[in-house]
């Protein structure tokens, strides 16, 4: 045994195998086996026929309808192989004879890396044409694939149809792809279905009004009725009473006038309503016609002033030797020809008209209110007037405060003139 170790055979055999050992022409070539141990020195290696067992298997071919239709990869390994993609080829290792097999050296443990971190995949593209040949495994695993997918590679979910409830309850739900069209369907159902005795007496009755209802309606077209009306009443009595009103004066007037033209005779008495006389009131441009008589609907409303006669307060007429010719009138309505007496001052004529003659009288004092029992500033010598003994006098009367009847305002005047129509008009018309 000892025989065989090459540093005991002297020194000479031992550097002859170093120099074999280091002799770079005895390496092998690539593909011969790796030891130059095995084989003759100078000889090359012959490569060995191979079996037909030991000879690669053919590759298959890719295009197969069943795998075809099954996802041999799953949802998360990529795209599946067609057949114009063949799968990559497995590296094929040529066997060594057991003749040339000898021990290698140990190989090295790997050094432990991080694991890589998967990379989702793509969602899987539907393919309109193999879309039927799918399996509910396959559906499953497409799902799968959509809903990990980010939201702007799914795709789209389909829109709700049918009733706007049906809408909202889907949207609210927050179902699948087809929940939108599943409710869709018991909303148009329940449109077409007629309904019971019972619920169509309850839509009867739901469409009906109530007695409140019936009665809030009548309340307010009654107070839209008051409302109407009180406006028609405002309006007649603050512009279209005037209007009438001051019509009915001036046919008054110009009737009077054609009378006395005319030399008809003045008569001895004058009935209620006949006009007889004409005032001038110059600083308030008022001519307005007397008539006998304060009823309002004969005299004061047709737009004239009344005088206080026999059916009233008699009083004296303007020809008395002595009296006090009263008179009244509206302040507001019905033409107002005593609106604004009270402006007048001391001084101011107020003329009286009649057939032959004119009186002139001068405004004298006022009596802002008065209580409507109060006759006696129609006396022959009026209470409150500053007249103190008898003469002829003039007395005008009218409500306040506007638009009211709840006082009487009083305007007294002293006769200082009385002219004959034949003279002419006097200064205070002339003026």
């Amino acid at each position: 045994m000892t025989a065989l170790r090459p540093e005991q055979d002297g020194a000479g055999g031992f550097e002859e195998a170093v120099r074999r050992l280091d002799d770079p022409l005895n390496d092998p070539l690539p593909g011969r086996h790796p030891s130059p141990w095995f084989r003759a020195a100078g000889a090359e290696p012959q490569e060995q026929p191979q079996t037909a067992a030991e000879r690669p298997e053919p590759e298959p071919e890719w295009y197969d309808p069943e795998g075809y239709a099954q996802d041999w990869y799953g949802a998360q390994q990529g795209p599946r192989p067609t057949a114009q993609t063949p799968p990559p080829a497995q590296p094929h290792t040529q066997p060594q004879p057991e003749a040339y097999a000898q021990p290698q050296a140990p190989t090295p443990a790997p050094t432990p890396t991080a694991a890589p971190v998967p990379t989702p995949a793509p969602p899987l593209a539907r393919d309109d044409e193999t879309v039927a040949l799918r399996t509910a495994d396959t559906r499953r695993i497409a799902e799968a694939g959509q809903e990990s997918a980010p939201e702007s590679a799914r795709e789209p979910e389909p829109v709700a149809t049918g009733g706007r409830a049906a809408r909202r309850k889907a949207a609210k739900r927050g179902g699948g792809r087809h929940a939108g069209a599943a409710a869709a369907a018991p909303a148009e159902s329940d449109d077409d279905r007629p309904l019971s005795r019972v619920e169509a007496r309850r839509a009867a009755k739901a469409r009906k009004p109530s007695a409140g209802v019936i009665a809030s309606r009548a309340i307010g077209e009654v107070f839209i009725s008051i409302g109407v009306l009180m406006l028609l009443f405002v309006t007649y009595q603050l512009w279209w009473s005037n209007i009438r009103a001051h019509s009915l004066a001036g046919n008054a007037r110009h009737h009077l006038e054609d009378d006395w033209a005319s030399g008809k005779g003045k008569p001895d008495t004058f009935q209620p309503g006949q006009g007889f006389a004409i005032l001038y009131i110059p600083r308030l441009d008022v001519v307005v016609p007397i008539a006998e008589g304060i009823s309002k609907p004969k005299v004061l409303d047709k737009g004239m002033v009344g005088h206080y006669g026999k059916d009233s307060i008699p009083t004296a007429m303007p020809d008395a030797k002595q009296g006090n010719f009263a008179i009244a009138g509206h302040r507001n309505t019905h033409g107002e020809p005593f609106r604004y007496i009270n402006r007048l001052e001391p001084g101011d004529p107020i003329v009286v008209e009649t057939q032959d003659t004119y009186y002139v009288y001068k405004m004298a004092s006022i009596l802002p209110q008065t209580p409507p029992s109060n006759t006696t500033v129609l006396n022959p010598i009026p209470a409150g007037s500053g007249f103190t003994k008898a003469g002829r006098y003039i007395t005008l009367t009218t409500c306040t405060p506007e638009f009211t009847s709840t006082y009487r305002m009083i305007v007294w005047g002293k006769m200082v003139e009385e002219r004959p129509r034949s003279k002419g008009k006097p200064d205070a018309l002339v003026e």
